[in-house]
């Protein structure tokens, strides 16, 4: 979200320009920024490649990685469920699953690679597209250039969410880096097989990090396939918490408690920002690497 004009501008952990109090530490309210300098942490950050055929070779490892990562949740249902990865050499094209293939069990060398057209033009022995994978990831893709992944599936508690047709609340800390970004697409024609549908869903996503598919499940994106994959893992258990934080009120007569503007803005720019996704990301992808003894990578 682009800053208002009115608000001075200071410089967050994460290395983003955000909104500030003057002269207070963007993490630490009532703190003076030269006292809280000391305090300062410089974030890892993505790797950057000279070489886009290097950079195609690794990202596609990290897309392999996040379908074990999935397949590890429970992200899975039959055949359903997709993330795709910009390729960096040709941005019109990208790399996905192969339709039919279990999340579990996807290799580097399995991913497929579709162009504009929705033609599969490189990949693994399975070339099978998922053509709602094409619909709606294509859409997307062209309306945010910025997006390097996007991640759908069914995972059992964003779809329940996802029945009632409203976003998630900020209820808690967690739940505060989707806090006016993210948006309810409500509409639901079937399974996404016409263009139209994707394009409609893009248009509802717009600028924000993730969509509710009404009567349909998540969406998620971001500028790293980690990001992408971290607001999905995140996202789902926002929906999980919310779903038990109401049942739990409403067994008493009594609402969960929600957390004020104010204070929920401010800490969306803290756990919200693109480096928080993907560094909260990063270590699903070593805990992944570690587990499967780097599998994915064949």
């Amino acid at each position: 979200m682009a800053p208002h004009a009115t608000e001075p501008i200071g410089t967050n952990t994460n290395g983003s320009t955000e909104p500030v109090n003057a002269g207070e530490a963007p993490h630490e309210p009532g703190i003076k920024s030269d006292v809280a300098e000391g305090k300062m942490m410089e974030f890892p950050r993505p790797p950057k490649f000279e070489d886009k055929y290097e950079e195609r070779d690794y990202l596609k490892g990290r897309l392999a990685a996040a379908f074990r990562i999935f397949g590890k949740h429970g992200f899975d249902e039959g055949v359903a469920g997709h993330i795709t990865l910009r390729d960096p050499v040709e941005p019109d094209t990208f790399w996905v699953n192969p339709f039919g293939v279990a999340f579990s069990h996807i290799n580097k060398s399995d991913l497929i690679q579709v162009n504009s057209s929705g033609k599969v033009i490189d990949g693994g022995e399975v070339r099978l597209l998922n053509t709602a994978a094409y619909m709606i990831h294509h859409a997307v893709h062209v309306a945010r250039p910025d997006v390097q992944c996007a991640a759908h599936s069914h995972s059992i508690y964003g779809r329940t969410w996802c029945t009632l047709g409203r976003k998630i609340d900020a209820l808690t800390q967690d739940s505060c880096a989707f806090y006016d970004d993210h948006v309810v697409y409500d509409s639901f024609n079937g399974v996404v097989l016409a263009e139209k549908e994707g394009k409609d869903i893009a248009k509802a996503l717009g600028n924000k990090k993730a969509a509710l598919l009404q009567n349909h499940g998540l969406l998620t994106v971001g500028k790293t396939i980690e990001e992408a994959v971290f607001w999905f893992l995140s996202l789902e258990k926002c929906c999980h918490s919310q779903l038990m934080a109401e049942a739990a009120a409403g067994s008493r007569g009594e609402k969960p408690i929600v957390i004020p503007h104010d204070q929920a803005l401010y800490t969306r720019r803290t756990v919200g920002s693109s480096v928080a996704g993907w560094f909260s990301g990063k270590p699903q992808f070593d805990m992944i690497h570690r587990q499967t003894k780097g599998e994915y990578l064949q």
